[in-house]
Parts: C-alpha cells; structure tokens; sequence
C-alpha cells in the first residue's frame, strides 16, 4: 500500500436534505466532484431519519421547508443524536424567525438560497474548520440586532413572569410559523383576538418583532420548540 494511502485523510461525511431536486443536484455535484467528500442525500424529513439511523455526517445541509417536516426538527434531531455534527441551513426562508430559531437549536451556519456560495466545497471546508458561513443579509441583521441589544436600556424581567398560559400558547404557534389563524383554530379563539394577544406578549417580553419574541421565549425557557 502506498504511502499516500495510508496517509490519506478520512473524506468529510456529508448528508444533503433538500427536496427541490435542481438545488440538490447542484450541491451533490459540486461536491461528489471532490475526493475529499463523501455524500449521501435525502429529498424528504423521513428519507433523512433513515440516514441517520445508519450514522451521524460530520456535515449537514438541510433545507428548513421539507415536504413531510420541518428542517428544525431535523435540526434538533441531529443535534440531539450528535454534538460534533457540522449543521448548515440553505433555505429561501430568511425571516428573523427562521434564522434564531435554526441558531439556537444548533445550526452553524445559515445560506440563503438567493445567495449561494459560488464554491459549496470551500464552505463545508470552512464549517468543518470552526467557521460559521452566513449570507451578508443575515450577518447585518445579527449585528444590528447585537448592537440595538447592547445599546438600549437595562431590561426588567418583572413583566415575563406575567406571561399567561394563553400568552405563551401563542409564542409557541408564533415560533413553530404558524399565521394567525392557524394559531386562532389550533386554540379555538377567535382570529380577532390573536393580534391583542402577541400585543400584550411583545409589550411583556419589550421586543418589537416575532423573532425577537421568539428569541427571548427560547432564552427564558417559556417555550420550546
């Protein structure tokens, strides 16, 4: 055997889960290409879990809107099943909500679609070695939000604890992406009263925006996904 050989790297294990089948194709191409990668895919949550069974990737790519599941719990899955697995989101969905909800359950880097990385190799490369890839859009939005965090005024947590169970029923329906009347229907309130409600919650929790409001629940434990 040369010595090469048997100086030869482990290739990086990586599972790609995405259902559109263009999107998929492209990023197992780019990266089959690559003596250094050893791909397997999934178009569907269920399809994914069945890869899962037979052993934790060093990498995961997945698509936050899958055709049987979201792509947070296979987030949360993953990360339950392994901590040393590199977690990537490549989604089309770049709302605060989407963003800090993959972020704290474990995803390390997060691409928007419209946005992909001109080499994908490199960019798994640069997740395996530590970094966190993340389109501009959303780096600015994580800034800003950090500064606006640091530069306002110290927070009261008094008016958290008056949170109802109502109230948090919803914070939940908010964080899960549900719309105001699927969380109306879910509870078997009226839609009317839905928008007083997540008034009260963001005026309680001092945010202004639904992923604000998610990430404080999240962080003070009121909720989990």
């Amino acid at each position: 055997m040369a010595a090469a050989d048997i100086l030869a790297p482990e290739p990086i294990s990586v599972l790609i889960v995405e259902d559109d089948a263009p999107t998929r194709q492209r990023i197992v191409a780019a990266l089959s290409d690559r003596a250094d990668f050893d791909v397997k895919q999934a178009a569907s949550y269920h399809e994914a879990c069945t890869c899962l069974v037979q052993g934790c990737p060093d990498v995961l790519l997945t698509d936050i809107q899958l055709p049987d599941g979201s792509g947070m719990d296979l987030i949360r899955r993953m990360r339950h099943k392994s901590e040393k697995t590199e977690i990537m989101v490549i989604s089309i969905l770049g709302d605060e909500t989407s963003v800090i909800s993959a972020i704290l359950l474990g995803a390390n880097g997060y691409i928007l679609k419209d946005a992909f990385p001109v080499d994908i190799a490199d960019t798994v490369r640069d997740l395996v070695k530590g970094h966190s890839p993340i389109s501009a859009s959303i780096a600015r939005f994580i800034v800003r939000r950090t500064q606006s965090r640091e530069s306002g005024a110290p927070r009261s947590d008094l008016n958290t604890a008056k949170l109802t169970a109502r109230e948090i029923d919803i914070l939940w329906g908010i964080a899960k992406g549900f719309s105001y009347g699927d969380i109306a229907d879910h509870l078997g309130i009226s839609r009317q009263t839905v928008p007083g409600y997540i008034k009260n919650i963001y005026r309680k929790l001092e945010v202004n925006t639904r992923g604000e409001a998610v990430y404080e629940a999240l962080q003070q434990g009121l909720i989990r996904l």
